[in-house]
């Protein structure tokens, strides 16, 4: 292929940095791996090409090291950098001094990074651009007496959110002015700690909503296209778990309206490469601009699967100066994906994350399952970084056979060594409001409860006592430790802290 990358450096690591690859692979371009010494034995290094070690005071930092990370590239040779998501995949000078540096960003432009990444600029240019926005304040604001005068206009429930930042951090629900001060004090400390910027923002809550985002794309000759939406509403303390496309409360009418308000959004910042539009969804069909993420989406993949699009090869020839290879017309959402996140945490101790070896791995397989992995047999998990393992995706027909296909692959993704949160996801699938599909952002709050996760079947806790047994008689010769009966529902818990014991 004419005016393609030779080398590509994935500023990143674990299982986004191997998807990169894939992609880069199968366009005939070199790929280059960064890691820190807490990485040397990680998965992800035996994909690439090339490996460069980097250093910093923690192994975050040295991620964090534009000027490291760009001095490497040059070292190296790369014609471009692809950051991933997270880090500094949303960092308009790491973005710009790439380009300063005769590096291509395969991302957004600069300006079009600034223009998204503040939330109150982005709702001022969305509201110029007619794009319907929550109802709140369009400017930041750091004065507590500003900030409570204002919210006396729209009244409560409201969410103080951080104007420099995402992820849930520096995010707080107030419900009543007595709950204002305190509230507002700790988002405001919790920003600084998260993006070194106190700035506040103030949207009125909106209950019972869905979470919907929009995956748009656009090339560098003005070609724009959406690509259906995401469902992301399962989340924990605004951490999405769960994601799913089609979305079960869209019509194709409401859908096509969406795409086509994402797409003049994108526009509005003169937006190039992919990105996410996300918005608030009421129980009245209205939708409410959010925010704009510009970069890949940990949960590109369930979009991948219903369109048949695979958006990281569109990233790179896009960055590379070529057309989008289909149009808005030829896009298509054919059957369902589902996707959850398998984050190494224990789902019986407040999901605290999880560190250890994984000493024993059984991978999901079988038409219709996608693992998109960082780890395998022998990795280990350590402190220093986000807990999430990988993200298992299933297709099917229609949104049943993805709910059972996940199911199925769940209960055979086993690791032993540490605990993780797929007994959480289990629980998930079997909740009534999840199964039709009415659950909204306050699922977790107000649907879902811990105990669920204690309530799996007979032959849930048998199939993993089947497993433990195997795997015991394998190391027979290390421990001689009984299986416990677990043929009773309410010996689970048990049995998942066995598989700790075990190791």
């Amino acid at each position: 292929m004419k005016n393609m990358f030779k080398r590509i450096l994935i500023a990143n690591r674990g299982e986004i940095a191997i998807r990169v690859m894939r992609a880069a692979k199968e366009l005939n371009i070199e790929t280059v791996a960064i890691f820190h010494e807490a990485d040397k034995k990680s998965y992800y290094l035996q994909y690439a090409d090339y490996l460069m070690q980097i250093y910093g005071q923690t192994p975050k930092a040295a991620y964090l090291d534009a000027e490291q990370i760009i001095q490497v590239a040059k070292e190296i040779h790369a014609d471009a950098i692809h950051p991933g998501y997270g880090f500094l995949s949303e960092n308009s000078d790491f973005a710009r001094k790439c380009e300063d540096n005769g590096i291509k960003f395969i991302g957004p432009k600069a300006d079009s990074i600034d223009a998204m990444g503040s939330k109150t600029q982005a709702r001022q240019l969305m509201h110029k651009a007619n794009v319907p926005i929550v109802p709140g304040t369009l400017s930041p604001i750091t004065d507590i007496e500003e900030a409570m005068n204002f919210v006396q206009s729209i009244g409560y429930p409201v969410l103080l959110k951080a104007a420099a930042g995402g992820g849930g951090k520096g995010m707080r629900i107030v419900r009543s002015e007595s709950e204002f001060v305190d509230n507002f004090e700790s988002a405001q400390r919790e920003a600084i700690n998260s993006f070194k910027d106190g700035s506040i923002y103030i949207e009125k809550l909106i209950e019972n909503a869905k979470h919907i985002e929009i995956q748009i794309i656009g090339d560098e000759f003005g070609n724009y296209a959406y690509l259906g939406e995401r469902d992301c509403s399962v989340q924990r303390r605004h951490q999405k778990l769960i994601e799913e496309s089609p979305s079960t409360v869209l019509t194709p009418e409401i859908r096509s309206k969406m795409g086509e308000v994402a797409v003049n959004a994108a526009k509005a910042v003169n937006y190039v490469n992919a990105g996410t539009i996300e918005f608030l969804f009421d129980n009245q069909n209205n939708f409410y601009f959010l925010e704009m993420n510009t970069r890949l989406q940990v949960e590109h993949p369930v979009t991948e699967l219903v369109t048949n699009i695979d958006l990281v090869k569109e990233q790179i020839m896009v960055a590379s100066g070529h057309k989008l290879s289909f149009s808005q017309d030829s896009i298509k959402i054919n059957g369902h994906a589902i996707e959850c996140r398998i984050n190494a945490e224990d789902v019986f101790n407040d999901f605290m994350p999880d560190i250890g070896t994984i000493t024993y791995m059984n991978e999901p397989n079988g038409i219709g399952i996608r693992l998109d992995s960082g780890i395998t047999q022998g990795s280990e998990v350590s402190m220093f970084f986000d807990p999430m393992l990988a993200k298992l995706i299933t297709y099917g027909k229609d949104r049943n056979e993805a709910i059972e296909k996940m199911r199925r692959a769940l209960k055979n993704f086993i690791m032993f060594g540490i605990k993780s949160n797929i007994p959480f996801h289990l629980a998930v699938l079997d909740n009534p409001k999840f199964i039709d599909g009415s659950y909204s952002t306050n699922f977790i709050t107000n649907d879902f409860s811990i105990d669920e996760i204690k309530k799996l079947t007979e032959s849930d806790l048998e199939h993993l006592a089947a497993i433990i047994a195997y795997y015991q008689s394998e190391i027979k010769h290390k421990i001689n430790i009984p299986i416990k009966n677990t043929s009773t529902k309410s010996n689970w818990k048990q049995t998942h802290l066995l598989t700790r014991k075990l190791i």
